[in-house]
């Protein structure tokens, strides 16, 4: 999963970046508009928000996001604890609201509490699509009770797949949630993965599964 940590203070900013690394694919930003930028691209599995933030605040962020039908989870980190700011920021769609200083634990546990709400994921860390069962803490995939054994890249593409079932996922999407912005390589080489994922898949009879949506990206479907 691919989170956005947002914090103007650099020091906290790289301290929560290494805490949540070990689990999560982790970008950052320390102002609200390149917040607003990243998250606008719709690529993120939930955002840890700073209120206080240079230029646009969180709060700011955060409406904006929602009347652009975002709705990415949000976990709010912030040092204002006033019960009037609490109840601004979860009723904008804010999910979850976390006051500065904070326990490591309590900020890992919310994030899973609020991952697991939005998430396909099951209760034993699977992601599941028909006979395709993948296991996201062993990184390993079946399918039909078969191993179907991928590389990294391979996996990280099948499960945004799933996770986005019935949805379409532009290229660039697609690009920047399993490649990253700062990649060296080119949008094209979604268009190789997909190939090599349906390729894998065509065994079982799922290929076809993955949909391309002409001029647009792909789409994971049995319709």
């Amino acid at each position: 999963m691919r989170l956005l940590v947002v914090e103007d203070n650099r020091p906290l900013l790289k301290e929560i970046v290494r805490l949540l690394a070990d689990n999560y694919d982790v970008d950052s930003a320390e102002n609200g508009e390149e917040a607003l930028y990243l998250a606008e691209q719709s690529i993120y599995d939930a955002l840890v928000l700073d209120v206080m933030l240079p230029g646009m605040d969180g709060f700011e962020v955060t409406k904006q996001l929602r009347d652009k039908n975002i709705d990415t989870p949000i976990i709010f980190l912030t040092a204002r604890d006033a019960l009037d700011d609490r109840v601004k920021g979860l009723n904008l769609g804010g999910d979850d609201y976390i006051v500065k200083p904070f326990q490591n634990q309590e900020l890992q546990a919310r994030l899973s509490a609020i991952l697991r709400r939005s998430s396909p994921m099951t209760l034993n860390h699977t992601f599941c699509y028909k006979g395709i069962e993948m296991d996201d803490k062993r990184k390993q995939v079946t399918v039909d009770g078969e191993d179907l054994p991928l590389t990294t890249k391979q996996y990280d593409l099948l499960e945004y797949l799933i996770q986005n079932v019935e949805q379409i996922l532009t290229r660039e999407q697609i690009f920047d949630r399993i490649w990253g912005f700062d990649s060296d390589t080119t949008v094209g080489i979604v268009e190789v993965y997909i190939h090599q994922l349906r390729k894998k898949l065509k065994k079982y009879g799922y290929e076809a599964d993955i949909q391309t949506v002409r001029g647009i990206g792909y789409m994971l479907s049995d319709k």
